[in-house]
């Protein structure tokens, strides 16, 4: 039996036929261009061939040419317990938790409180929040940079007050790198925490409370359930981000806290002779699958969620 056709009328009748579809050309056209464009140009390096005279890897852009074997190799090194993509995968999964649950910790309280806060207060925060997107997130870094110099201010003040013994904060130390990412991302878990926790009804906690329930346990089960999304969605930006991250182990740590960003810098701009920037290429799509995966999983729970709410 045929479907019957909705009605016309309503919002649609307003704009012409092909109204829509016409103004989001330019943005379609622009995820073209400036995403599926490029990621198939790194998709054809990882396959790609190695040319006889320069020894460089050469993109392949027919799909029936595509060689698997950057991708062999970086499996295998992954898989292998000595392998270099596997020591160097396992130090930036360490790295990004650490980091993100830390964001977590000391964002959730901020959020928290700005969530309760009324008028003009509230916007004095929500200013200081945004703030720190005014100056690039390089900048900032190059800043702690010299701030954790032997001979820097951290170090003096350290000296000064007794509370800690000046130490060289940027001989390799994993702290140095985990602290340095969480002060880069965390005012992208605080946004979206507050704008959970500030939709969430304060009639649900007074309720809980006039239930019988104390403040942490009203806490525990009605107010950070309903801030759940939230969570998601500040962890979903927090992580994305970090795990292609190059330039704050680079500037904040050494060698021994290279990141997958830092080895796929290297791979691709820096050791160009042979198959390196195929195996670079190779790792960016691996990398690629993994962070799909956890925004697969985000807007799983997303939907869900939405789902629920509608019920």
């Amino acid at each position: 039996m045929a479907r019957a056709r909705a009605p016309s009328g309503g919002i649609e009748a307003l704009y012409p036929r092909g109204f829509w579809a016409t103004l989001s050309a330019p943005g379609v056209l622009w995820l073209v261009a400036l995403f599926v464009v490029p990621l198939y140009a790194i998709v054809a390096t990882a396959a790609g061939r190695l040319d006889p005279i320069f020894g460089s890897t050469v993109p392949e852009w027919n799909p029936l040419y595509w060689q698997p074997d950057a991708f062999s190799y970086v499996l295998g090194d992954l898989a292998s317990p000595d392998g270099v993509f596997r020591e160097v995968l396992l130090r930036t999964l360490a790295y990004v938790l650490v980091a993100v649950s830390l964001c977590l910790l000391l964002g959730y309280p901020v959020a928290y409180y700005m969530s309760r806060l009324r008028g003009r207060v509230r916007n004095v925060f929500l200013v200081l929040m945004v703030l720190p997107f005014w100056m690039p997130y390089l900048m900032r870094i190059f800043a702690w940079v010299n701030l954790l110099q032997d001979d820097g201010l951290v170090n003096r003040v350290l000296e000064a007050t007794g509370f800690l013994e000046p130490r060289s904060w940027l001989d390799g130390r994993p702290s140095t790198v985990v602290l340095g990412l969480a002060y880069g991302w965390v005012p992208f878990m605080i946004l979206p925490l507050f704008a959970a926790l500030e939709r969430i009804d304060t009639n649900l906690v007074e309720s809980a409370l006039d239930l019988g329930a104390s403040p942490a346990r009203a806490f525990l089960r009605v107010t950070l359930p309903l801030s759940k999304q939230g969570i998601l969605a500040g962890t979903a930006i927090v992580m994305l981000p970090m795990f292609g991250d190059f330039y704050t182990a680079q500037l904040l740590g050494t060698q021994k806290n290279a990141m997958v960003g830092t080895l796929i810098n290297f791979y691709l701009t820096q050791a160009t002779v042979g198959p390196a920037q195929a195996r670079g290429a190779a790792l960016v799509i691996v990398l690629a699958l993994l962070v799909s995966t956890l925004t697969v999983y985000y807007l799983v729970s997303t939907a869900r969620a939405a789902r629920g709410v509608g019920r």
